[in-house]
């Protein structure tokens, strides 16, 4: 099966590396030569465009960053699709808008999976992140063997669009994480306490997470760099607070996060890290959020692995 990739980025880049690594027949494409050219140097063939890749293989995954591009590249791959044809979304985009892509190519005769990832760039590169897929049952079944190149844990949502909403509500969820623990230092900081104890003591707690062990680390050790920015983060949260709105539901944190997070854009830039986010409160106490010991990047240490369905509880 010859796969194309389209969007080399920060997570897309990483993805495509999998393939690449474990002998996925692939193609590459994206608006940066430079990064095109780094996959063909290693192997792959160098895409045209994005039609081109449409047109030449299988499967052609996109992983791209705002609904806008995706919109753009699907309307140049649409001509091109049809039977035999599967169209794989990893971007974090809004629901509504996938399943209407996906619609557009189902209607020619083609197969679309919705399929973000969830796990942090980190395990992106090594094969270890997870994936929520959206699509029928015979179309994961084809595609499942991709997935796993990318992924550790393959978890099928049901239809189009469930991945990305649930993929939303995961980065809102990552979200509050963060900006609760840049209060939790700092407050800890402030009441004298040493942040390498802090660390793990919240490590060994019930107050431990996912985002605590990958993030801290990188607000501890001064670095901020997550490889994750805050126009991406904006996105993410505005895209749930849609959700929420379109079915009347009324947030409280949501609204606040929004406004935090664009405060941090003004100082910092529209696409900083976000983890950044710790230097509102640096500047507002004049204390030194970081602490000897901590890595500088966040490194995958769990050996790669072929990935696997995850059985859902019924």
């Amino acid at each position: 099966m010859k796969v194309g990739f389209i969007g080399l980025g920060n997570v897309g880049g990483k993805l495509a590396g999998s393939l690449l690594r474990n002998g996925v027949d692939l193609a590459v494409y994206d608006l940066n030569p430079d990064f095109v050219t780094d996959f063909a140097a290693r192997g792959a063939r160098a895409g045209k465009s994005a039609a081109d890749l449409m047109q030449t293989c299988d499967v052609v995954i996109t992983c791209l960053p705002s609904p806008a591009a995706c919109a753009s590249v699907l309307a140049e791959m649409l001509p091109h699709a049809g039977p035999g044809k599967i169209w794989m979304e990893m971007s974090t985009t809004d629901a509504d808008q996938i399943k209407t892509h996906a619609d557009q190519i189902i209607a020619v005769g083609g197969e679309a999976v919705d399929c973000p990832v969830s796990g942090g760039c980190h395990r992106a590169g090594t094969g270890n992140i997870s994936i929520y897929a959206g699509c029928t049952r015979p179309t994961f079944d084809k595609v499942l063997p991709i997935l796993t190149h990318m992924g550790r844990r393959i978890l099928h949502v049901g239809d189009v669009g469930t991945s990305s909403t649930l993929k939303v509500m995961t980065n809102y969820l990552a979200t509050i994480n963060l900006l609760s623990l840049c209060e939790a230092l700092t407050v800890m900081k402030a009441a004298g306490m040493d942040l390498g104890v802090t660390y793990e003591a919240i490590a060994a707690s019930s107050g431990n997470s996912f985002v605590h062990e990958t993030e801290s680390q990188l607000i501890l050790s001064g670095s901020r760099d997550v490889n994750f920015t805050l126009d991406l983060v904006q996105k993410d949260v505005g895209l749930f607070q849609k959700i929420a709105d379109d079915h009347d539901v009324p947030l409280e944190m949501s609204p606040l996060m929004i406004e935090m997070l664009s405060d941090g854009q003004a100082r910092f830039g529209e696409r900083a890290q976000s983890d950044r986010m710790i230097e509102r409160l640096e500047e507002a106490t004049g204390l030194n959020i970081t602490a000897p010991g901590f890595p500088s990047e966040l490194v995958d240490d769990e050996p790669e692995e072929r990935g696997y369905e995850v059985p859902v509880r019924r």
